[in-house]
């Protein structure tokens, strides 16, 4: 979200009677932090110089307004993301990497209170707590060979209050949540969430979907874009109040390294203007549920070092072989309920997982009121009508049965004892990357 608003920072003084002042403010709101050469070591080429990687946290830090969500010492990072920009800013790809990746991670100097790292197999997101941003920085580059330029820090707060500047952001809501650790309460439905419901929305976990770190990511995914959507839309940038208003709350969110000038910040938002929302792309780091670490996940190769090099070398998207689901509805847009019609113990959650590794969303997953169900079965509303040959296409042959008795927009996917599992994806890169873009209609997705 930074550089949405570097952006419209450009708009702002446009529209502004006090635009110098109101420039200077914003610029003086945002915090840095040093990131040297002696923290980032042996670092990556910069194949494409005038592309720009950002790297983008969010910050977990549970003291003075956040404590509410729980207190514990130091700081930690929830959301961990890549943005590129190419060099002609008229495209940008968002990569998320999952917290619960296990990675190499590398050494990182101590610095400050925090006690560096040695170099060992862990949780992609220990780096932050164990060396800071500038730990993360190294740990990104070290993976995937992207030379990143600057660096974003986004906290809770902040987070609440860009969400109110710009009068909320709509979501769909498939069925009740009631969370109490997002301290999230909201009924199912379309809807516009404020600051504070936005942030139990995309920071809950386990009382949605199958309760993994993926689908919170994917929800984060949704999330964003329909922000950057909101916020790129008329209603924000011809609104001067408004639109100053998510930039004073943006600005006063975020830490980034001193290199991040308000000139940089400057010339990025006036080369920038014309990119559309539909012009920025989503896509997770290929991953699959790790065998050795149970509860974790690897990624998977050759696909993400395929997706790295397409970014380090800032080649056009279409060679990353990311789908956008233009002739048939990607499976990052399909919400599946998974349902167990079979006396196969777990067998609902083995498919949903398998299923969520391919980049389904994971509604629900449960059992049939009766057993045993002969045929196994997707069944849809007339809105997900367009959905429902999407999965068919990945169960075996005679396996899946579509049946027009569904009445949300979700696929409901009834095991039964015909079921012969799913298709084995090929390895090229065209069969294990999606994305979506801004213009995606979360609501349309349930």
């Amino acid at each position: 979200m930074w550089w949405l608003a570097a952006t419209v920072v450009i708009v702002v003084t446009a529209v502004t009677a006090t635009a110098v002042g109101a420039y200077v403010k914003l610029a003086g709101n945002v915090k840095h932090i040093e990131v040297g050469a002696e923290d980032l070591g042996t670092r990556p080429v910069k194949v494409a110089t005038k592309a720009m990687n950002v790297l983008v946290v969010g910050s977990d830090q549970r003291n003075g307004k956040n404590a509410r969500y729980g207190r514990f010492a130091g700081e930690r990072t929830d959301t961990i993301m890549l943005a590129h920009i190419s060099p002609k800013r008229d495209n940008a790809m968002v990569i998320s990497f999952p917290r619960d990746s296990m990675v190499q991670l590398p050494a990182c100097r101590a610095r400050q209170e925090l006690p560096g790292q040695q170099p060992h197999v862990g949780m992609i997101n220990e780096s932050f707590n164990s060396g800071g941003i500038a730990c993360t920085w190294k740990t990104i580059e070290t993976l995937t060979g992207i030379h990143i330029d600057h660096f974003v820090k986004v906290d809770f707060t902040g987070f609440k209050g860009m969400v109110d500047a710009i009068g909320g952001v709509e979501v769909c809501v498939p069925e009740p949540i009631n969370d109490t650790k997002a301290l999230l309460h909201l009924p199912a439905g379309r809807q516009t969430l404020k600051g504070e419901q936005a942030l139990g929305y995309v920071r809950a976990r386990y009382s949605l979907g199958d309760g993994s770190d993926i689908g919170r990511i994917q929800r984060q995914q949704m999330f964003i874009a329909s922000m950057v959507k909101k916020v790129m839309s008329g209603e924000t940038l011809t609104d001067p109040t408004r639109l100053y208003g998510f930039l004073d709350a943006a600005t006063k969110s975020v830490t980034t390294d001193p290199a991040l000038t308000p000139t940089v910040m400057k010339d990025l938002a006036t080369s920038a203007r014309g990119l559309a929302a539909g012009q920025i792309h989503f896509v997770t780091t290929p991953w699959r549920y790790s065998l050795t670490y149970p509860g974790r996940v690897e990624w998977v190769e050759p696909l993400s070092t395929k997706l790295f090099k397409i970014v380090a070398g800032d080649k056009p998207i279409a060679d990353a072989g990311i789908k956008g689901g233009q002739t048939k509805v990607a499976r990052s847009k399909i919400h599946v309920e998974v349902r167990n019609g079979t006396w196969r113990s777990g067998l609902a959650t083995q498919v949903a997982a398998t299923l969520e590794e391919r980049g389904y969303h994971i509604a629900k997953i449960g059992d049939t009121a009766r057993k045993p169900y002969p045929k196994t079965t997707i069944a849809y509303s007339p809105k997900g009508a367009t959905k429902a040959p999407t999965l068919s296409r990945d169960l075996l042959r005679s396996a899946g049965r579509p049946v027009p008795a569904a009445t949300t927009g979700r696929l409901v996917l009834t095991i039964g004892d015909d079921w012969q599992g799913l298709k084995e994806l090929r390895t090229a890169a065209t069969d294990g990357l999606e994305s979506f873009d801004a213009t995606n209609d979360s609501c349309s997705s349930a």
